[in-house]
């Protein structure tokens, strides 16, 4: 008999809600949830969706964005892909899919009312959130502002989240017109990811 983490991981894997909203989209897909966490984790990565490239080698953050996140974070990739010390538990957890104009579609909300409040209550191990964009943001802060301001105020979040900005590479414009992210939030990400990894 397995833990209540392990059932909730067996029904996510199994999870198709999504199904006929995923088959409506351009790219007429199949759910595939990207589950990566397991009950002893100490830092959970909360972000938005998976894209295509995650979809289809099934590891988060497995791209250009995932090598900002763990600069950011300053650790490798071998510890960024322990589950057993990183839980990675986006708002949805399979790739939403492109419109037909070929734009990302948002994370369906019935995913995040599924099943994110158990997962998050089952890990009880987390001393550290990372909240990345403005839908994580929203859900575990409660926020009505937008990301920059979000962002702006990580200290206010301090010690237990940090909300970022999302780390793709889209994103070099707003990072050189926000000076202040990588000259004083990320030292302080990189002490807090140390403190709650050791």
């Amino acid at each position: 008999m397995g833990t209540k983490i392990d059932q909730i991981q067996r029904d996510l894997k199994a999870c198709t809600i999504c199904a006929d909203r995923f088959a409506a989209t351009k790219t007429a897909h199949r759910p595939r949830p990207i589950v990566w966490f397991e009950e002893s984790a100490r830092i959970l990565i909360a972000g938005q969706a998976p894209g295509i490239r995650v979809h289809e080698d099934g590891r988060p953050f497995w791209d250009r964005s995932g090598d900002r996140l763990r600069d950011w974070m300053g650790i490798d990739k071998e510890t960024f892909y322990d589950r057993s010390s990183i839980a990675i538990v986006p708002m949805a957890f399979c790739f939403p899919g492109y419109n037909a104009s070929g734009s990302d579609l948002p994370p369906p909300k019935i995913c995040a009312a599924t099943w994110r409040a158990p997962i998050v209550d089952a890990l009880q191990s987390v001393r550290l959130t990372l909240l990345i964009g403005g839908y994580a943001q929203s859900w575990h802060l409660g926020t009505k502002t937008g990301v920059t301001e979000t962002v702006a105020s990580w200290r206010d979040h301090l010690p237990n989240a940090i909300p970022l900005p999302h780390p793709s590479w889209r994103n070099t414009g707003w990072i050189k017109k926000n000076p202040w992210f990588e000259a004083g939030t990320l030292p302080i990400l990189r002490h807090r990811v140390a403190e709650a990894l050791n």
